[in-house]
């Protein structure tokens, strides 16, 4: 795994000391609602285990974000494309207490830059609730548009958020 920075943030490998903020993100229906829902402490550890394992299988995926001073947990951002998915995504989520700082957009650039310059991507999108009016606005400030809403898997309907090859 790569580690990258930005000026307020560092994005690297997640690390069994971001567990418990991780879990309570998707324990709390709140912050969990707009990804995937909410799950139990199980579940939750399945989730940063999968994300290290896309790492594994297609060399890429998403960070565990910290702020670089203070080193405390932001949230996660990256890149996404499970099996079965329809194309690559770029995907943010940040902590309660850690939004409305500008994360989701610094960590989001730092993303689609990787993707297209380092993944190699063909396409690059973002699939958002349609309730998220704040998750659009991001792929919005990330140069994304709304391209269409597609039935995403057992997550149903989604807005795609298409971002324009540089």
């Amino acid at each position: 795994m790569i580690e990258q920075e930005t000026e307020r943030l560092l994005l690297r490998q997640w690390r069994v000391e971001d567990f418990d903020a991780y879990a309570g993100y998707y324990a709390d229906e709140a912050t969990a609602r707009f990804a995937g829902g909410v799950v139990d402490r199980d579940q939750a550890w399945r989730r940063p285990a999968a994300e290290i394992g896309h790492w594994a299988l297609r060399g890429y995926g998403y960070w565990a974000a910290v702020e670089r001073e203070s080193q405390a947990f932001v949230g996660g951002a990256g890149l996404l494309f499970p099996d079965g998915w329809p194309e690559l995504e770029l995907g943010y989520w940040i902590m309660p207490n850690m939004q409305g700082r500008g994360y989701a957009t610094e960590a989001g650039v730092k993303s689609r830059d990787y993707a297209w310059k380092v993944v190699g991507a063909k396409t690059l999108v973002s699939y958002i609730d349609p309730a998220n009016e704040p998750s659009k606005r991001v792929a919005e400030r990330l140069g994304a548009r709304f391209d269409k809403t597609i039935d995403l898997r057992s997550l149903g309907p989604h807005d795609v958020y298409r971002y324009p090859k540089p």
